[in-house]
This record gives structure tokens, C-alpha cells and sequence, in this order.
């Protein structure tokens, strides 16, 4: 059976939980594989609703093995909030399974995380402050920490001391804060060992045989393209590879296991943080979708940028990921509009554009050339079929679907878990 990868196409926040539990019940494992406690996944069942933010969204799926994999940076103080939030719910998280060479969060990360962004003034970037890229930083640089150091006492305080050497002289004559001990932090690592040990493993080789074995697993993308470090909008972006090509270095399984690309899409686009969003609005109607939609951070709390639907960035993530399937959720926000406008283009210095600029500055100073489709006023979250929606509904996705690059496979009306309709299957 294939590898599937699914992954945000526009900035972030656009239902990937959603889509994920969608696929739930047909897939054996779920791998979440790059990214950390920076992006949340919201996921409705029943009257229940789910949180996550570092966990995997399959770790809700009844017989499914929720994978973190080697491209994700672990917050452990986290990962153990949240898996004893959802066992305090009733949620069986036994399966899950951890890479031992994963990089992990410590105390120094998110201290240096703070405080950079506070320094940067006007030139923040909009970090959630979890310590994330610091942590990816420390990869790059070869000083990072990981799972499978945490049982080797003597190479964890090895390790802590490298990394603190050169950090401790930041935080104290730079960034005028207290210097950070290795006994701290080699005590706060340790604490977690016993518990974390039956859930490390060679996570790599795991999902290579299950795959060999003719199971499907599918690799679920934190944040989202607009927001990858190489092709989103740098330098306002995460510190990971959020495409579908990061599934490969971030899980280990090589890349021709991949077959179907699973791109999920808002019916309008939202971005938390700074840089460039051209189709932003700062009037009623962006309240309107702001508030209609519940868009606030998962993680955060944060209220989210809101805008119209942006057809070049879909375009672009296409193109970038090779999606096969779009999944358009939150149509039903849209419901009560009598217009709805689409950006098809941007115009740039009086040039129409209908790709997303290389330039940076170009892309920021785009405006977005409008086409406009009328609205509906039925209510569509209880609609399961696609002709079964208002007529005006569908041809707004039919016109989405025609400039976005790839098919919608499926539509989501609600923020229930069954409120989808599915016009193409996503796995056969």
C-alpha cells in the first residue's frame, strides 16, 4: 500500500486534524514528521473537542499507531500534558511511538526563543515563543539534544554542557538573564526517561516494514507550505520543511513510497504572525470570517489574520508538493454572504501576476486581482452530497477547483467529524 503525506497548502490552521481523522479508519499508522508544539490540530467528535498540538491526530483513531518521527522537535514536558489529557479523557494512547532521533525542547530553548524575539523589536517574526527554531538551530549547528541521548546519562551531560557553553554567555552578557546549569537541565530531562522508554524506537524502519507489509500510513505536515523554511514567505515562516518533501527526510521512509499528496485548503485563507498576506481584510468582513469561522490560534489563542480565498498560493502549493487531492474545509463559514470575492491574480507594479512572486518584496507589495461569485444563505453543515448543496455552493468549489491546480476530493460543511462530503476517494 502507498505512503500517503498530507499537508497544509496555504499558511497554516486550514483543518489538517480534519482531513487526517477523515482517513483515520483506513490507515495503520499516522506520522507526524516534522515541527513541534508550535501548530495545533482541532478535532471535533461527537460533542468532544480535541486539542493537539504536538501529538498526532490519529492518536484519536481506535487502532491506529500515532508516529512522531526524527524530523520533529519534542517538547517532553508537553507530550506528557498531552497524552495524560486525552488518558483523563478516555483515549487509549498506548500505540505511540517515538524516534529516537528526534531533537528535543529544552529549558534553554524556550528561554532563547523569548527573549530573541523581544530583542528583534519591529523585526519580530511572529514565533510562538515554544522554542522551536532554537531547537532546529542546535541541530543544524550539531549541538542539539536527542531522544536516544536521554539514556546515556554521561553523553546527555556531555551534550547540555556543549550547548550551554556558548548560550550561557548570550543569555547573561547579551540578553542580560540569569546563566542557565547543566545539573538543571540534565535533572529536568531525566525525570522523563522511565516513562518515555517504552515508546522510543527506530521509527524509521518501523513504518518501512508496516509499508512492506502492505499497510498505508499516512505523514501529516505541521504548519503548512506558505510557511515552510525554503518555500514559504522567509523569513516569516516556521524552522522545518512543511511540504510533502519533508516527509521523506523527516520520517526516513524513502521518497518513492509516496504516491498521493493530500492538500488541505480553507474556503478563505487565514495566517497567524507577520509577513506578507495579500487578500487580508480589515473590515467587517474579515470579523466576519474571523469570527464565523472561530479563528483563533489552537496553540495560541491568538486571533488569525483573516482574508478571501487565494488561488495563485494554491496554485503554487500544487505545484510545490504535488498534490493530488485538495480537501476544502470551512465551505459552511462562507454561508450568509451575498459576494464572495476569490483572488485569481495579483497585480504588482501594475503587471498583472498570476504566479506567486519570487521576490519577496514583490509579494508583499501584491494586490489581489478579484473575481467575484455569488453567495448562498442555506444552511449546508447537515449536507453529505455534493448535489445536495446549494447550487450557488457548488459552483463556487467548481470554480475553486478549476484554478486551484488539482481536483477537491473533499468538502468540509461543519465542524463535526462527519460533517464532509466526499466527492473522490483519497486513498483508492
Amino acid at each position: 500500500m502507498p505512503a500517503i503525506v498530507l499537508i497544509g497548502a496555504q499558511w497554516g490552521d486550514e483543518g489538517k486534524g480534519k482531513a487526517t481523522d477523515l482517513l483515520g479508519g483506513r490507515v495503520d499508522y499516522v506520522v507526524k514528521f516534522n515541527g513541534g508544539n508550535n501548530a495545533g490540530h482541532t478535532v471535533v467528535i461527537g460533542d468532544e473537542k480535541y486539542a493537539l498540538h504536538l501529538l498526532p491526530s490519529g492518536i484519536l483513531s481506535p487502532g491506529v499507531v500515532p508516529v512522531i518521527a526524527n524530523g520533529v522537535v519534542v517538547d517532553i514536558e508537553v507530550l506528557f500534558e498531552e497524552l495524560d489529557a486525552l488518558i483523563a479523557r478516555g483515549v487509549d494512547v498506548s500505540r505511540l511511538l517515538v524516534s529516537a532521533n528526534a531533537h528535543v525542547i529544552t529549558h534553554y530553548h524556550r528561554t532563547l526563543d523569548k527573549v530573541t524575539e523581544r530583542f528583534l523589536g519591529k523585526r519580530q517574526i511572529g514565533t510562538t515563543g515554544r522554542g522551536i527554531g532554537p531547537t532546529y538551530a542546535d541541530k543544524i549547528n550539531r549541538v542539539g539534544i536527542r531522544i536516544q541521548d536521554l539514556f546515556d546519562e554521561n553523553i546527555l551531560r556531555q551534550k547540555v554542557e556543549g550547548a550551554l557553553h556558548q548560550k550561557n554567555h548570550l543569555l547573561v552578557k547579551i540578553y542580560n538573564r540569569r546563566a542557565i546549569t547543566v545539573d538543571e537541565i540534565v535533572e529536568d530531562l531525566l525525570q522523563y526517561v522511565e516513562r518515555l522508554r517504552p515508546m522510543v524506537a527506530d521509527t524509521a524502519l518501523v513504518l518501512t516494514q508496516a509499508l512492506d507489509a502492505g499497510k498505508t500510513v499516512l505523514f501529516e505536515a505541521g504548519q503548512a507550505t506558505m510557511l515552510d523554511v525554503d518555500h514559504g514567505t522567509y523569513p516569516f515562516v516556521t524552522s522545518s520543511n512543511a511540504t510533502s518533501g519533508g516527509a521523506a527526510t523527516g520520517s526516513g521512509v524513502a521518497p518513492n513510497r509516496f504516491e498521493r499528496v493530500i492538500g488541505v485548503v480553507k474556503a478563505y485563507t487565514t495566517r497567524v504572525g507577520a509577513g506578507p498576506f495579500p487578500t487580508e481584510l480589515f473590515d467587517e468582513s474579515g470579523e466576519f470570517l474571523r469570527n464565523n469561522g472561530g479563528e483563533f490560534g489552537t496553540t495560541t489563542g491568538r486571533p488569525r489574520r483573516c482574508g478571501w480565498y487565494d488561488a495563485p498560493i494554491a496554485r503554487y502549493s500544487a505545484r510545490i508538493n504535488g498534490v493530488t487531492d485538495f480537501v476544502l474545509t470551512k465551505l459552511d463559514v462562507l454561508t450568509g454572504l451575498d459576494e464572495i470575492p476569490v483572488c485569481v491574480a495579483y497585480e504588482v507594479d501594475g503587471v498583472r501576476v498570476d504566479e506567486v512572486p519570487v521576490s519577496q518584496s514583490d509579494f508583499h507589495h501584491a494586490k489581489p486581482v478579484y473575481e467575484t461569485f455569488p453567495g448562498w444563505s442555506e444552511d449546508i453543515t447537515g449536507v453529505r452530497r455534493f448535489e445536495d448543496l446549494p447550487q450557488n455552493a457548488q459552483d463556487y468549489v467548481l470554480a475553486l477547483e478549476k484554478i486551484s491546480g488539482s481536483r477537491i476530493s473533499a468538502i468540509g460543511v461543519g465542524p463535526g467529524r462527519d460533517a464532509i462530503v466526499v466527492r473522490h476517494d483519497l486513498i483508492g
